[in-house]
């Protein structure tokens, strides 16, 4: 599979597993303040998301971006359920989207890392969703 392809697949993966972290977590806030602050998250990702639709056709005419399976989709609204049974404080879900922020973070900065010869296009679109993941990162943090 071709290099950029497989990027963008990706950035389409992290972005929307992202989202729906996001959304999930949302359904459990009760403070304004850090709904705003998620509601922020949110678009930024489904910002990102957007971006490898729109220039995806450029790499691969007859398919879609790849999106998180539905398996994995139930698997992270099941782990949040669970996670925070007992704990909803803006702590527990900052530190909840936290771990997968910094997954994504390690995933991206290994893809840029390893993958020179991508397109000028596809890999700021990687770098910008690094960024944001990183300054997410740096604002979710505040409610620990």
């Amino acid at each position: 599979m071709d290099i950029n392809k497989k990027v963008l697949n990706e950035v389409s993966k992290g972005a929307k597993m992202g989202m729906d972290a996001v959304q999930f977590v949302s359904d459990k806030v009760c403070d304004d303040r850090f709904q705003k602050v998620l509601n922020v998250e949110y678009g930024k990702y489904k910002n990102i998301f957007e971006r490898v639709d729109k220039i995806y056709p450029n790499y691969d005419k007859t398919d879609d971006p790849e999106e998180t399976s539905t398996m994995n989709k139930m698997m992270t609204w099941y782990g949040i359920q669970m996670k925070t049974m007992s704990d909803k404080s803006n702590s527990k879900l900052s530190e909840l989207l936290l771990q997968g922020t910094n997954m994504g973070i390690i995933e991206g900065r290994r893809l840029l890392n390893n993958n020179p010869s991508m397109d000028t296009d596809v890999k700021q679109i990687l770098n910008d969703f690094v960024v944001m993941q990183e300054d997410s990162v740096e604002t979710l943090k505040k409610y620990l």
